[in-house]
């Protein structure tokens, strides 16, 4: 018995052997670890996460500490481990480095900015202040006949609104002559800074500093005498007669306007004025405008029983999620017949959610038509590039739209921005515009269609406060029309000056689709749209 455990042991021994002597040379599988969400403190807007650079970048309210910035949840892929114990309180005003493991490990990055407003203005000042926030230096220009012994100081601002304290009342501060001020600021209790504030006299009265030219409207920014008569004029080029611009909005000493009604492809003459003093003529030209194909929604086909909208042999440009559905023998977008009330077309479009299963597995689908093209399924998931190039600068869109608004009987995951919603509660339609500059590169798509959005990843959805957007409009429907409504949804810009390079454009009668959460019962029909210039 003993001999027979010997051998045993023995051979076990052997076997060890043997095993240590195999290599192990099946590689692990790659696996992609990301941040899918974080949420945190005191921000201004939801975080932004860019899967291609690995960063996730927190916008923070000015008054947030940004030594103290609470994190209160991170989501990671499945079975990530983070050398950084989340929920906790981090120092953001240099980089968090997070490092994910796996089978591998991928270093991710947590950025914090923070804009605080801040400003001086004098009474009868030139143009706007400088501020230098790096080295606390208040600057603002004055006109060469200003009386520098009796500055009167009318708003200021140098630290977070409602949190700082100054050493001495900065209204009382009226003797710049030859001379800056120094004043103290104190604000989270330990933070000081010394700043330094001075008035300059300038002899330029009047100056521009942006024209901006549309297709039909020119924008125009200029600084002056604050309290002084100033506007601005145009022509076209090559016109005797000078137009007074209109509805001129003045802010301490800089002025703008926009003139709009104009032609396209016109060369423009305009000047800035202030009391007497006038700028040097400035000419610019305006744009072209572009027109939607298929705005009528009239052009359809089917290929291989899947329904498009555009023409038979036509060029894609409007997309749908068809090309998924139809693995479940399932349509949700198709033309219907049913227009708006004195269209000159035959069709309209329908939106249908609806739920698509396939052997037996299924997901909600939310009824859909978009600028772009479907990219494919991942396993039971979606692939969607958003996006067709453009460069015009629409200040709206209009159209008509009828919504019958369910009630939600499909829950897939809870939507970021409604996490109070459930089932039960009424669905939510969703009408959105976006003109940006994205890039394939930076998006994972294509140069027609450079934003690439996978339902599987949250970090992927579209931020309509991504750094990349130009122009953004959106409509959220909350309850059913009584027929067809007419709509115009002005974009809002955040700056005039930079030319887009795509436009995004979605209609869906379930908004947080891509959650797979909606109405089966919610119905969208889209009729007869127009850029609006």
């Amino acid at each position: 018995m003993r001999r027979g455990l010997v051998y045993m042991a023995s051979g076990i021994m052997m076997l060890v052997a043997m095993v240590g002597c195999i290599n192990n040379d099946v590689p692990y599988p790659v696996v992609k670890l990301d941040i899918m969400s974080l949420e945190a403190e005191g921000l201004t807007s939801p975080v932004t996460i860019d899967n291609t650079s690995r960063k996730v970048l927190l916008s923070l309210e000015e008054t947030t500490d940004i030594r103290n910035v609470k994190i209160t949840n991170v989501q990671f892929t499945d079975g990530a481990r983070s050398s950084v114990n989340f929920p906790g309180t981090f120092d953001l005003r240099t980089p968090l480095y997070v490092e994910l493991t796996k089978y591998q490990s991928w270093e991710w990055t947590i950025l914090a900015t923070q804009n605080i407003e801040r400003y001086f203005k004098v009474d009868g000042q030139i143009g706007e202040s400088e501020i230098d926030s790096k080295h606390y230096i208040a600057t603002a220009y004055v006109p060469m006949d200003h009386d520098l012994k009796n500055v009167v100081i009318t708003d200021i601002k140098l630290g977070p609104k409602d949190i700082t304290t100054y050493s001495v009342d900065p209204l009382t501060l009226t003797d710049f002559d030859d001379t800056a001020r120094n004043i103290t600021i104190t604000y989270h209790d330990d933070i000081e800074e010394i700043w330094t504030l001075r008035v300059i006299p300038t002899d330029v009265e009047v100056e521009f500093k942006g024209v901006d030219a549309w297709a039909k409207r020119i924008w125009l920014y200029a600084e002056g005498r604050d309290g002084a008569e100033r506007g601005f004029k145009y022509r076209k080029a090559g016109a005797e007669e000078w137009i007074a611009v209109e509805d001129v909005k003045n802010n301490g000493g800089s002025f703008s306007a926009c003139v709009d009604e104009l032609d396209t492809l016109t060369e423009y003459e305009v000047v800035a004025f202030s009391n007497d003093s006038f700028t040097e003529v400035v000419k610019v030209t305006t744009e072209d405008v572009w027109a939607l194909p298929n705005s009528g929604l009239e052009e359809w086909s089917t290929n291989n029983n899947v329904v498009y909208p555009y023409a038979e042999g036509g060029v894609p440009f409007w997309g749908t999620g068809n090309d998924g559905a139809a693995l479940a023998s399932t349509t949700l977008t198709v033309p219907v017949s049913d227009v708006r009330p004195g269209s000159e077309g035959s069709y309209a479009a329908s939106l249908q959610s609806k739920k698509a299963a396939i052997m037996g597995l299924g997901k909600f689908a939310a009824g859909n038509l978009f600028l772009g093209e479907f990219g494919g399924l991942v396993g039971m998931d979606g692939l969607v590039n958003f996006g067709r190039p453009c460069t015009a600068r629409p200040v709206a869109l209009r159209g008509w739209y009828k919504y019958n608004c369910g009630v939600i009987d499909e829950y897939g995951k809870t939507p970021t921005a409604r996490p109070e919603l459930q089932k039960g509660d009424n669905d939510e339609g969703q009408i959105m515009i976006a003109v940006g500059n994205w890039t394939a590169e930076e998006y994972g798509g294509s140069t027609d269609c450079p934003v690439v959005v996978n339902t599987k990843d949250e970090s992927t959805f579209f931020n309509k406060s991504g750094k990349n957007v130009i122009g953004v409009g959106e409509m959220i429907l909350t309850e059913s029309t009584d027929g067809w409504v007419e709509f115009t949804l002005p974009l809002e810009y955040i700056t005039t000056s930079v030319v887009p390079t795509h436009i995004i454009i979605v209609f869906t009668g379930s908004r947080f689709g891509d959650y797979f959460t909606g109405s089966t019962q919610s119905l969208m029909l889209v009729d007869d749209l127009e850029l609006v210039y």
